[in-house]
């Protein structure tokens, strides 16, 4: 497989969709807002980046598939941040000219957790946010989003209604073992991951993600046998060698027809 980062298939796919010259960009593809969202009992505030797409437009998931772009958020503009968690929804699925990704249409509430430097102390969160919003073309937009985090704030249903439609745990939905193993190729690892879990339905798809890390990993292929389901997946670092991966990073999302999808860390060595 040859080592090919996802931004630049995404250009390979999207330019021969259709010439850049023959759509023009909506003046507003995208506005953007921070939802300030509300503190928790444990201190943490529950907020959202909240997109709304130019109708027809999409914009991508954390790991975008064969031909996506993935956001990317610098927080350096914040007071008194000390985490963020993001809790993504569920995307869609696309085929586009033989290439699948993820990603929403139209519109993105995403959820995100953050943590204060300091407990008690007035926050403040701002990102710088880059994005790939696509419909025939694709082309890179940048939005800047901030929020105060102090005080009680307010339960916001459409944050709630995001927070529900994060995949579930695969524990919750039977999984009882999760064994990995790896083997070199040319340019990276073969990650095999076979995962005892009761059939989520038709059109099973797992992705698999190396958490926090860079690393391109292929489409996976998936082969149900009985209760457990088996993916494949091809690892290639910026260096195109074998490395060391970390199981613990590991994360596999499964994906059904109907909108179900679990999602689990970690897979022990098989």
């Amino acid at each position: 497989m040859p080592n090919i980062p996802a931004a630049v298939l995404a250009a390979i796919a999207l330019a021969g969709a259709a010439p850049a010259a023959a759509q023009s960009v909506p003046d507003n593809v995208v506005r953007a807002e921070l939802r300030p969202g509300w503190t928790t009992p444990d201190g943490t505030r529950i907020a959202a980046l909240h997109l709304v797409l130019a109708p027809g437009w999409k914009t991508y998931w954390r790991s975008p598939g064969d031909a996506g772009i993935p956001p990317e958020f610098d927080w350096k503009g914040s007071r008194n941040l000390g985490s963020v968690t993001f809790r993504w929804p569920r995307p869609e699925i696309f085929e586009l000219n033989g290439y699948r990704t993820l990603g929403y249409r139209d519109k993105l509430v995403l959820p995100i957790e953050f943590r204060p430097a300091t407990p008690g102390q007035p926050m403040r969160a701002s990102a710088h946010v880059s994005l790939g919003v696509c419909e025939e073309i694709c082309v890179p937009v940048t939005v800047d989003v901030a929020a105060d985090l102090s005080g009680p704030g307010a339960s916001d249903p459409a944050i709630r209604r995001a927070l529900d439609a994060t995949p579930g745990d695969a524990r919750a939905a039977g999984l009882s073992a999760a064994h990995c193993t790896v083997e070199p190729i040319r340019d990276g690892l073969k990650l095999s991951a076979a995962l005892t879990l009761p059939s989520l339905g038709g059109g099973e798809m797992p992705v698999i993600e190396v958490e926090g890390s860079p690393i391109w990993v292929s489409q996976a292929t998936a082969r149900r046998k009985g209760s457990v389901l088996n993916a494949e997946a091809d690892l290639v670092p910026s260096d195109g060698k074998p490395f060391a991966l970390d199981l613990s990073r590991v994360r596999i999302t499964v994906f059904a027809e109907g909108g179900r999808a679990v999602e689990l860390q970690g897979c022990d060595r098989g």
